[in-house]
């Protein structure tokens, strides 16, 4: 990938090639620092509160030195940590906010599908419309169109959220209100972009998840006879490998989509603010 990306106004978007490529060769350069960030997040998702607010930052840190990199001034991991762990109860607030925004968005569906049962109640309820079968062909074609239009809807609802930990992570001044807000705005007119972005992450991502889930296949082929026998030892031990191996998955995993994200955030501050920066060659 070019070392000189951030191109003289106007910027040029890096395409979805040069996003998904930088992403992988930050996760590949950093691998063995992401996946043992990831790995300590998922750990502390045992305790309540304090815990998860620490496992949002953590995670997010990924995307901070990322994004250091990115721009040639990387950080260490020890400073980074200390930066996202003077925001870890912002962080647990956002997490929060995005809860209630996730319940918001779930309300209107259910209404918008309720008031689709109020419109076809009256559409076939009418006399003599119970036999006709261009009412129910026209209620098909109805509920077609809103089942389309709400899973377009959330799709791109979600995605205006994508960047939400990201400026939290980075940037100064901002707290858990505000860096929902600055997703919003970073995200505006490049919705489906970030969606293809996303989907192209995802397919790379199947061959680890494929690797583990035959993995977690096998250990349970080979514990299930033992489990019949000593019920209590090997169930616990069988547990154990499955959370852990779980854990060690995801956590090669994430350090992906967050490096892809830190990458999509470069990109369009870079284009939306003029910032002119670098996307480091690191010789990778």
């Amino acid at each position: 990938m070019s070392g000189n990306l951030g191109s003289p106004t106007p910027i040029q978007p890096l395409s979805v090639g040069n996003v998904v490529s930088a992403g992988i060769r930050l996760y590949r350069s950093h691998l063995k620092d992401y996946f043992l960030l990831a790995l300590r997040a998922y750990i502390w998702v045992f305790i309540p509160i304090y815990g998860w607010a620490k496992c949002y930052a953590l995670i997010s840190l990924i995307s901070r030195l990322a994004f250091g990199e990115l721009v040639n001034q990387p950080e260490s991991v020890s400073s980074g940590e200390r930066f996202v762990n003077s925001r870890k109860w912002q962080f647990l607030l956002m997490m929060l906010l995005m809860f209630l925004v996730g319940i918001g968005i779930i309300v209107g569906v259910v209404i918008l599908f309720a008031l689709f049962g109020v419109l076809s109640a009256a559409l076939v309820g009418g006399v003599g419309q119970q036999g006709n079968p261009a009412s129910y062909l026209l209620l098909i074609a109805i509920a077609i169109i809103i089942t389309i239009a709400a899973f377009i809807g959330v799709l791109w609802l979600l995605t205006r959220f994508y960047l939400v930990d990201v400026p939290l992570a980075i940037e100064e001044n901002i707290d858990a209100t505000s860096t929902i807000s600055r997703s919003w705005e970073l995200t505006q007119g490049y919705v489906w972009r970030i969606l293809f972005i996303s989907f192209v992450t995802f397919l790379i991502t199947i061959p680890i998840q494929i690797a583990v889930q035959i993995v977690l296949g096998i250990i349970q082929l080979v514990f299930s006879p033992l489990i019949l026998r000593e019920a209590r030892f090997f169930t616990v031990v069988y547990s154990v490998l499955i959370l852990a191996l779980s854990f060690a998955g995801s956590a090669a995993i994430v350090p992906f989509w967050q490096t892809v994200k830190a990458v999509i955030y470069y990109d369009l501050r870079s284009r939306r603010e003029g910032l002119g920066l670098q996307l480091r060659d690191h010789e990778i």
